[in-house]
């Protein structure tokens, strides 16, 4: 039996997600993409690393339980998680045990290949180069450029408009005044995947 129509390497979601076929998301009703978001193959979304025990839900909301609750990963629009990049929540002893923190990342997010990021929010308009390691509960305010091979150190936080390098990462510039366009991802999006396949309901 041949194909005659060969499978596209990203299937798009109905808010115009495109993810690659060779990702690996776990977990996926604990991760939110807010649409137009590319995840290349070979990178992982550890949505399984979600909260320990769900909230109890109060009988004064009409019986409902909030799911929003457990989401482990949620991502803005027009992010691009590039090849083999880890997105992992941050964990912690909490109340005697161990539990995860949501992984919360802004609009026009860039991570780049092999990066680990395990913070505990990332703003908009961030690009993190390749081979970064973002530790746990750092906390990259928006506009920031997080240069190739940087760790940031668990619970940093990486002030807007800031360049950051090294290892431990430490501010070694500043993002130009009116250099914000370069942080836009809307023409990269495009690029990707152009022939998707509709995702199967």
């Amino acid at each position: 039996m041949s194909r005659r129509v060969p499978r596209g390497e990203y299937i798009e979601t109905d808010t115009g997600n495109k993810v690659a076929r060779k990702a690996t998301l776990v977990g996926t009703q604990n991760i939110m993409l807010g649409g137009k978001t590319i995840i290349m193959a070979e990178a992982m979304i550890r949505g399984d690393l979600s909260r320990a025990g769900t909230a109890p839900s109060s009988s004064s909301s009409g019986g409902a339980s909030a799911p929003a609750n457990n989401t482990a990963v949620a991502i803005g629009r027009y992010c691009f998680l590039s090849r083999a990049c880890c997105l992992r929540p941050p964990g912690r002893m909490y109340k005697g045990a161990f539990t995860y923190m949501p992984l919360r990342m802004g609009d026009h997010v860039f991570v780049g290949q092999g990066s680990i990021v395990q913070a505990a929010s990332v703003g908009s308009h961030v690009h993190i180069g390749d081979n970064v390691v973002v530790g746990e509960f750092a906390i990259i305010k928006d506009y920031v450029r997080v240069l190739d091979g940087a760790v940031v150190a668990p619970n940093t936080v990486v002030p807007s408009f800031s360049v950051v390098a090294g290892q431990p990462a430490r501010v070694v510039g500043e993002v130009p005044e009116g250099g914000h366009e370069a942080f836009e991802l809307r023409e990269l999006y495009k690029t990707v995947g152009n022939n998707p396949q509709p995702m199967p309901v």
